[in-house]
């Protein structure tokens, strides 16, 4: 009785690349000690052949289930401890991960466009060689090769962003924006600069010249906004790195120096629109006084700071993603959250607007 054939191995890939198992071993676990060139053959004849790499799982002794899910994000693990956004996001993984009785393993991507080649495969590696079951990705753009070294080892993934090729748990970015937009159109804003959060490396502030370079969700709430503002808005887009309190800060500077200076400036986040306050605060023009401010998320802080923000469900978020991993009973391949618009001080008439009003009395 002839024995069940076999599907490709590290074995059939070197043979098929003319090299030996211990290089095909290497390019996956010990990227730098060959080329680049050599790398990108043996993946290239791997993919043809079928190949995902080596399995972690079957080094584990639990099997084929691990017990663990990974979370991949492209911020660094400080910042992710730090930034309200990422605190609430994790919290929510982590109250659905308690529940299933599973392990937590958080994996931290090289962004690409600040990072080089180099360091995104490297960083890579670790998503290559890890025991879990699944992933939830958050911040993620769709050409990171972190996304096919998923899809090369069938694992399963629920991203915050669409996903045609998986399942996803977000809000509607776009339409979100959109609320900010029209908000600001009815103050009658016309000219807003927007501070957004970017693949830029912390403390590169420039104005993007294509909003591609933008991280997705913001790329989709400036659109919004600009859909808000109508025809009769004009935006300029600040791009900096990530959601730090002191990039919006250092962009805030840089706006005002340029003239004609905006009415409004709109922040996607939360954390990049406290910088904005506090540069304005700093010139002494008062946040809503002489420039409105919005922002995005709805953290803590903005409560205290008067921000008006889109305020959206960031724990469910987290919560909803990796209960889509671990419960069988959920479903559903896609659940748009709801974002609301929440109107505080930082948002005024614009100053020509109310110059008109006075005059008319």
């Amino acid at each position: 009785m002839a024995s069940p054939a076999k599907g490709p191995n590290l074995k059939t890939v070197a043979s098929a690349v003319g090299v030996s198992v211990a290089t095909v071993s290497n390019a996956y676990n010990k990227p730098d000690h060959l080329s680049a060139e050599l790398r990108t053959r043996i993946f290239a004849t791997a993919r043809e052949l079928g190949y995902a790499g080596p399995d972690p799982a079957a080094r584990s002794l639990r099997g084929r289930h691990s017990g663990s899910i990974g979370v991949l994000s492209t911020v660094q693990l400080s910042y992710a401890f730090t930034d309200p956004y990422c605190t609430a996001y994790l919290a929510g993984v982590a109250d659905a991960a308690e529940r299933y009785q599973t392990s937590v393993l958080l994996i931290p991507l090289a962004p690409r466009g600040v990072s080089s080649d180099e360091e995104v495969r490297q960083s890579v590696v670790a998503l290559r060689n890890a025991v879990i079951d699944g992933v939830v990705i958050d911040g993620i753009d769709d050409g990171h090769p972190a996304l096919r070294v998923v899809d090369e080892r069938r694992l399963p993934r629920v991203r915050s962003t669409d996903d045609p090729a998986g399942r996803c748990v977000l809000i509607d970015d776009r339409a979100a924006g959109e609320l900010l937009g029209r908000h600001l159109a009815g103050l009658g804003h016309r000219n807003v600069s927007v501070v957004a959060a970017s693949v830029h490396a912390p403390g590169q502030i420039s104005v993007a010249a294509d909003d591609g370079e933008l991280y997705p969700y913001a790329r989709l709430r400036v659109a919004g906004l600009r859909d808000g503002l109508g025809a009769g808005g004009h935006v300029t887009v600040m791009a900096v790195g990530p959601n730090r309190t002191e990039d919006g800060q250092a962009a805030t500077a840089e706006i005002l120096r340029r003239e004609p200076r905006p009415t409004a400036i709109a922040a996607t986040s939360d954390a990049l629109a406290l910088g904005v306050i506090a540069a304005l605060r700093e010139r002494r023009a008062g946040p809503g006084a002489e420039v409105s401010v919005t922002g995005f998320d709805d953290i803590p802080a903005a409560v205290a700071a008067g921000l008006t923000t889109v305020r959206q469900p960031i724990r469910e978020k987290g919560r909803l993603m990796a209960r889509m991993l671990l419960d069988p009973s959920l479903t559903q391949r896609r659940i748009v959250l709801p974002a609301e618009l929440i109107v505080r001080t930082s948002t005024a008439p614009a100053p020509a607007v109310t110059s008109a009003t006075s005059a008319s009395r």
